[in-house]
């Protein structure tokens, strides 16, 4: 039986606050899209340190070794980049040592997740498109700039070299890859491969996430939603 990999993604991402759309028409305006039955996503809390503790204890006991994918910085309403560690250093701290213990992998989930600049909720529709970090129509120096910095950050917190990336949204390109190249990653997991070529890569593994994964965001997690029975 072919072992199940358990993936966590979203983690210090500004995401979980900024992007908002409704589950029908109507849900889609206003402060409806951030309130039941209308909300369909955002907005939700970073995950504790607490909870962190509590969450690894089961994954320990369950013998399940997960990994968390990290965006790099949390985008500010004026959108100023604030590095994850500086802001949830608690949560950070329990990441880093479950980390460096070898009870997770640290995955790179890029620098924003978003669009800076275009990450606040509409006044009336959905966000969600913004909420895509690397679209193949952002110039090569963007993809460059938000690849090598995420890793900096992380590699620097975490001491240890990052080698897996996971795309927000799936959505990635070949200026990705070529940005990608230049650093420690040795994997990409994503459900797609590049958004606008099927150009083979070199050094780098794609790994398609669709079989043998239990993917879930730190959303399921905080509201509860993860069945516990599985993990």
């Amino acid at each position: 039986m072919q072992k199940v990999i358990f993936r966590i993604d979203d983690i210090g991402a500004s995401t979980k606050q900024f992007e908002q759309y409704g589950r029908f028409i109507i849900g889609n305006f206003w402060f409806l899209k951030t309130i039941w039955p209308f909300k369909k996503w955002g907005p939700y809390k970073e995950l504790t340190a607490k909870e962190w503790t509590e969450f690894l204890k089961i994954f320990e006991q369950k013998n399940i070794k997960p990994i968390i994918a990290v965006t790099a910085c949390w985008v500010e309403k004026n959108s100023e980049l604030t590095p994850f560690p500086q802001k949830f250093p608690e949560e950070a701290n329990i990441l880093k040592q479950a980390f460096l213990n070898g009870k997770v992998e640290i995955a790179n989930h890029g620098l924003t997740h978003c669009v800076v600049g275009k990450h606040l909720p509409k006044f009336c529709g959905s966000n969600r498109k913004y909420h895509r970090e690397f679209w193949p129509d952002l110039n090569q120096s963007t993809h460059n700039e938000h690849i090598m910095k995420s890793q900096e950050i992380l590699e620097n917190y975490f001491q240890k070299p990052i080698t897996i990336f996971v795309p927000p949204g799936n959505v990635w390109s070949y200026k990705t890859y070529l940005a990608l190249a230049k650093t420690n990653i040795k994997k990409v997991m994503s459900g797609r491969y590049m958004a606008d070529s099927k150009e083979p890569m070199h050094l780098i593994e794609f790994v398609g996430d669709q079989k043998s994964f239990f993917i879930c965001h730190d959303r399921d997690l905080k509201n509860k939603m993860l069945n516990y029975h599985y993990v």
